[in-house]
């Protein structure tokens, strides 16, 4: 399994994943996502079909958030989603000007990214948040 930033080629493929996981993902919004470097994928090396994606959004200054992850349903359980969200903190580390990652998630994935280092807290509306600090290797939290 390769995780790459995702091209204009992959455009379609991710759009499929999101959509499969019922994730409300804009193709405009996602083609800008691509072009700004900011859309990963997972791609089956055998085979080069994507199998998984993630999209991260810059909602403010240093602070970059994971909009949406999905995995292929066939594919899910194998540690995919886990290195696409590793891949963006560690995209996110090696940029000087950001400081932290986040996401917003259902409760069923409070592990999924506590396991991945992010302080969890809740939100309105029953949903969780997760902060990551990317300053250092081995920030955490925060």
């Amino acid at each position: 399994m390769a995780i790459e930033p995702a091209t204009a080629g992959d455009r379609l493929d991710a759009l499929r994943v999101l959509d499969a996981a019922m994730l409300e993902t804009d193709a405009d919004d996602l083609s800008a996502r691509i072009d700004a470097g900011d859309a990963l994928v997972a791609r089956f090396e055998r085979t080069g079909s994507v199998v998984g994606a993630l999209v991260v959004t810059r909602p403010e200054p240093g602070r970059r958030h994971v909009d949406a992850v999905a995995v292929r349903r066939a594919r899910r359980g194998r540690g995919i989603g886990s290195a696409l969200v590793a891949r963006a903190v560690r995209d996110a580390r090696a940029d000087p000007d950001a400081d932290a990652i986040t996401a917003t998630f259902d409760a069923d994935l409070r592990g999924f990214y506590a396991e991945l280092g992010f302080a969890v807290e809740p939100v309105e509306g029953g949903r969780l948040r997760g902060r990551r600090a990317v300053g250092s290797p081995d920030s955490n939290g925060g």
